[in-house]
């Protein structure tokens, strides 16, 4: 999961604008594949708005507003499971802090149901 920090990380202090859609949507898949097995609480919302950050990454003309919505949403949904977790503590929490500058606080955000029940990329099997 190093990879996973280290590429999102980079992406974040690049500067996400910088990152080309398709990309985010490959670093999207990749989070989803490693969270698909995780019975950490939390998850299943985090694996939710991961599907609709790629939903909207895949589209030819993304919804910025939706995007730094869901990224605000999901940095701070990894801020608080990063306290649950078994290993990693301190990158999720980084992770979860950038996620959530980077993003933009959006209350009436609707969670987007479809894209949740159909993550692209199929569990990976150890």
């Amino acid at each position: 999961m190093a990879v996973k920090f280290a590429g999102t990380m980079n992406a974040i202090n690049r500067g996400l604008d910088a990152t080309k859609p398709t990309k985010g949507a490959d670093m999207v898949e990749d989070w989803e594949a490693a969270l698909a097995d995780s019975d950490v609480s939390g998850a299943k919302g985090i694996l939710r708005d991961l599907g609709s950050l790629r939903k909207q990454l895949e589209k030819d003309t993304p919804d910025a507003d939706r995007v730094h919505a869901l990224l605000h949403r999901l940095g701070t949904a990894t801020t608080k499971i990063a306290e649950k977790a078994d290993s990693s503590q301190e990158k999720l929490k980084a992770l979860g802090q950038a996620l959530t500058e980077a993003g933009e606080d959006t209350p009436d955000e609707e969670e987007d149901i479809e894209a949740a029940a159909s993550p692209k990329r199929a569990r990976k099997k150890a």
